[in-house]
Formats: structure tokens, sequence, C-alpha cells
């Protein structure tokens, strides 16, 4: 039988009184967290290393481009845009315009998918073309919402038959999302990475920090500032330079053309994207590089000091940007295990690894916090003589000091990489977040298992999108600005 130890008298688990039980159940949780939070930890620290590593040794560096001269650079082939759209009324029409501005290259022409029983978004996508005829409204000939994979190959199948109508090919397909405020120097970027032997290119999202809500909403929307300052200032950095490889964003990034061809080569119907996947984004690159596609990520900036980059506002309602999160965890975590599996090298594995860590993360954060609750209570226990300080053991001790020197780290990462990209304001924001990050996170994989439950059990996937009601155009941002 298993003993607690309580001042040296060996006690039977029967022998357990109310804080002898509370105090063992500290003492479990605290070995559980404790050992994978620094597992956690360690796989973070490794990314950090080689990131500081790359940097110091300047085997990686952010190039400084004039951005009048991608802006200007005509391109090398014809290139395709393509926007999957599902109740967006209220901005696809401002992406039209910006993006037909931003674009004005002859040779690229934008596909703008919609479905046949949302008439809002086509008559707001309608009066957005200008009389441009670079843009073409494509109506999916099912009702809405299927997914976003399933209208991207509606797109692409509209696009292959303007192929063979015109008997000109496309060189590249580039992606984006409905409310996305594109970059004016991308798309030359793109088309440069493409036209030297790239077959898949990502360029860097930038959320935009926001101050037209309340409090908790802009909390809630810049949250997500600090994570892709993160993501991709370090990890794709360091994931590119390793030739692992790259998960696309969904928007910001572009695919040759023959990629996409080998890609739809491997599904019956000749589509390039499983309508069934919640995450063919993230799919898109990976897939790309497993078939001996070369995948770069491309992070640049403009002589102003500006990254080029897609920016665009977040979700800032709480049920909404857990339901994003939790499509990505769904997505990456879950289903990417099914569809994707753990093909390719170690190092592919390790970064599979990380993709999939959702899941635990958010038991592991949600055991972090009952620690916190179970902790005051043994205070007020403490304080009202009803218990006594449990002593750590070395072991435990040894893990608390480990844990909050990884947890010391992880926010002077967050800290550098949010001010960098935002200001010291925003840098200092970032960190005061992280709780909200935890709790979103924590509430997301839940959401996710639970989603994952019900799709074994044989429910379709569908477009558990986010609702988008402000657009940067609206409040008057431009393309270069990280927020109001």
């Amino acid at each position: 039988m298993r003993t607690y130890s309580e001042k040296g008298v060996a006690l039977s688990i029967g022998d357990l009184g109310l804080w002898q039980w509370l105090a063992l159940l500290q003492h479990e949780l605290l070995l559980f967290a404790g050992i994978f939070f620094l597992i956690g930890a360690a796989d973070d620290l490794a990314v950090d290393a080689l990131w500081l590593w790359l940097r110091l040794t300047g085997k990686v560096k952010t190039p400084v481009r004039k951005r009048a001269a991608l802006h200007n650079r005509p391109l090398h082939a014809p290139a395709a845009v393509l926007i999957p759209a599902w109740h967006e009324a209220v901005v696809i029409g401002d992406t039209i315009t910006h993006l037909l501005a931003s674009w004005p290259h002859p040779l690229m022409r934008l596909y703008v998918g919609c479905y046949r029983n949302d008439p809002a978004t086509l008559a707001a996508a309608s009066a957005a073309a200008k009389g441009d005829a670079r843009l073409r409204l494509v109506i999916h000939d099912r009702e809405g919402p299927s997914t976003k994979a399933d209208c991207l190959n509606r797109l692409y199948h509209a696009l292959a038959i303007d192929e063979v109508r015109s008997g000109r090919r496309y060189a590249m397909v580039v992606f984006h999302d409905a409310e996305d405020l594109v970059d004016p120097a991308a798309l030359g970027l793109l088309d440069e990475g493409i036209a030297f032997g790239a077959d898949f290119v990502q360029l860097p999202v930038e959320p935009l920090v926001q101050h037209h809500g309340t409090w908790f909403a802009n909390q809630l929307g810049s949250h997500y500032c600090e994570e892709f300052a993160e993501a991709h200032g370090k990890a794709l950095v360091v994931r590119d330079w390793l030739g692992a490889g790259l998960p696309g964003a969904g928007v910001g990034c572009a695919a040759g053309r023959d990629a996409l061809e080998r890609l739809a080569a491997r599904y019956p119907d000749r589509q390039p994207f499983a309508s069934d996947s919640l995450t063919e984004d993230y799919e898109l690159g990976l897939g790309i590089a497993a078939a001996g596609g070369r995948c770069r990520f491309v992070r640049v900036r403009g002589e102003d000091g500006r990254l080029v980059a897609t920016r665009a506002f977040f979700p800032d309602r709480f049920e909404h940007v857990v339901r994003q999160k939790s499509r990505w965890v769904l997505g990456i975590a879950l289903q990417g295990w099914d569809r994707i599996g753990w093909s390719g090298g170690l190092l592919d594995g390790w970064m599979r690894a990380r993709d999939r860590r959702g899941p635990l993360a958010a038991l592991v954060l949600l055991i972090g916090y009952a620690l916190v609750l179970l902790t005051a209570l043994g205070g007020l226990a403490i304080l009202a003589g009803a218990g006594e300080p449990v002593p750590l053991t070395p072991l435990l001790e040894a893990l608390l000091i480990a844990n909050l020197a990884a947890f010391g780290w992880r926010v002077v990462m967050r800290f550098a990489f949010a001010a960098r990209e935002y200001g010291i304001a925003e840098g200092v924001s970032a960190v005061a977040r992280l709780p909200l990050a935890n709790v979103v996170a924590i509430i997301a994989g839940r959401r996710a298992v639970f989603a994952y439950a019900r799709t074994l059990g044989g429910k379709a996937a569908a477009w558990d999108k986010t609702d988008h009601q402000v657009h940067p155009l609206s409040l008057g941002l431009s393309a270069g600005a990280r927020g109001q």
C-alpha cells in the first residue's frame, strides 16, 4: 500500500485526513505539471538557442528592400490570387478594393469564391470591382458553408478552366482571406520567390493592435500580435533554416502552379485540397514539402523598417477567439495526426510534435491553474490553523526552480519580439496578456478534443469560421499600420 510521510511518520492512504489529502494532491500535481512544463520549456529553449545562434553568426538576417522596387516589379508570369468568402459582406469590399489598387499588375487576376446562398457577400464583392476586369467572382455550386478547403477547390477549378480557355498558364497561386490588408510590396516578393525556384513561399503575418473596442475586446484581439511576432520572427525562421516542411498560414503565401498540380494528383477528384480538412493552409506547405517541393519563409523589411507582411484585425470576442483557436488545435494537432502522420525525417518529426502539443499544453496549463487554487486554499488553511506548510522534496524544489527560470526566459522573449514589431508599450502588454492567452488555450484545447470526438463519430467537417466586423480600411488604417 502506498504511504505518505508527514514529519517523518509513515501514514497509509487510509490514515490521511483532509489536509493530508490536499497536500498529497498538490504534490502529485506539482510533479506532473513540473515535468511536462519542463519538457515544453526544453523544446522552446532548443528553438530559442538555434535562433540566437543563427542571429549571432549572421546565418539568417532580415534583409532590407526598397518597397517601391518590389511594388513596381513586373511579374515574371501570370499569377492568380484566391480568396474564399462566406458571410464576409462587411469586409470583402474593402479587401478587394485595396488589393486591386495595391497590386496593379496586369498579369494578376483575383478570384473570389462566393456561395449561392450568400447574396450579401456576392453583392459587396461585385460593388468593389469598379470595372476592374482582373476580378473574377466565382459562385459555388452548392449551399454554404462547406469548408474553406472546398471553396478553394472550386476556385482552383475556375482558374484551371480559364487556363484552358485563354491558353495561358498561371505560374503561381496566392492565397488570402477575406479580411486581409495586403502589403503593396508582397506580390512582387512572392513572385520573386517562385521565379527563383521555390515551390511554396510564406510571408509573415502581422496582426494589428486593436483600440476600437472595449478594453477586454482589445486585449483579446491584440494577444495574437505577440504570438505571431514570436512565431513568424523566430520559430518559422528556424524551421526554414533547418529545411523542415513549412506550414502555410493561409494568407500571404504562394504556391507554384506545378506544385499545386502535383498535390491535386493525389486525390481522385484532381483537386489540391482535401475538402474535409479544417486546416488546409497548414497542410498546403507540408504537402508540397512532402512531395519534394522547395519551401521558403521570406522575411523582409522595407526601408521604413516595417515588415513586408499581411495585416488584419483578428477576432476580439471571446467566443470567436476560442472557436478559431480550437479549430487550429483540432485541424493541426488532432486531425493532422490522422491526415499527415509522422512522415519525414527527424527534423520534420520534431516540428510536427511541436505543432501537435496544443491539447497536452492545455491540460498542463489547466493543472497549473488548479495548483494555484490549491496553493491559495492551503495558504488559507495555514492562516486558519487548520494545516501546516508542506515541505518540498528536493526533486520538486529543483523542478520549481527550473520552471521558474524557464518562465522568466519566456517572458523576456515574448516582450522582446512584441516590442520589436509593436513598440515597448505593446511588449509590456504582451507579458500582461499571458494569463489571458493561457485561459483561451485551455478552453480551446477542451473544445477541440470534444469536436474531434464528434468527427470520429461521423460528423462531417464544416467551415467553423469567425465573423469579421471591422476592416482596417474602415478605420483609416493603411497597409503599414500596426494598429490605431
